[in-house]
């Protein structure tokens, strides 16, 4: 098997993507619609983890707003027009092809927001994943009530996140 490496995402990816996120992710399903949504809005941010001809991971990522996360299983409908950070939505891979994968992901993810003038990533550390999230150089973040609230639906552990890209 060669090495995984990241590539864009494509329409064809859709259902490897949703199986890899319905196996990792049973408790907080997404439909495989809102997952093409979030392609469709943010190409650059979308990509796979290939390894020959099989797709073993994925991320998604899109310009959104700090402090405010996107309904779990919703539709973005358009990204906002003032958005301030990369909201990285998801990042999920298939357990044997972990070990160090994701920093290339997130190496990409913060070029793109860069580019895009952008100044913060964000993100939901779910399932106890805050250790790892923070070894990447996010913070958790005070959540007001209304986030709080969202909060609730990606689990007990569910902790935002941000990652200050003008400091760095």
């Amino acid at each position: 098997m060669s090495k995984p490496h990241w590539r864009p995402a494509r329409a064809s990816d859709l259902p490897a993507i949703s199986a890899i996120a319905a196996r990792i992710h049973p408790d907080l399903p997404e439909s495989p619609e809102v997952l093409a949504e979030k392609m469709r809005l943010c190409p650059d941010g979308c990509h796979v983890l290939a390894a020959d001809d099989e797709i073993v991971g994925y991320g998604l990522a899109h310009p959104w707003k700090q402090h405010w996360i996107p309904s779990l299983d919703g539709f973005l409908g358009r990204l906002p027009n003032d958005a301030d950070c990369l909201y990285l939505h998801d990042i999920a891979v298939l357990p044997r092809s972990r070990g160090g994968v994701a920093r290339a992901y997130v190496a990409e993810i913060e070029q793109l927001a860069r580019a895009s003038g952008l100044t913060a990533l964000a993100l939901v550390s779910v399932y106890g994943t805050r250790p790892l999230w923070e070894g990447f150089g996010f913070r958790p973040a005070t959540a007001d009530a209304e986030l709080r609230a969202k909060l609730e639906a990606y689990g007990a552990s569910a902790t935002y996140m941000l990652r200050n890209l003008a400091a760095t």
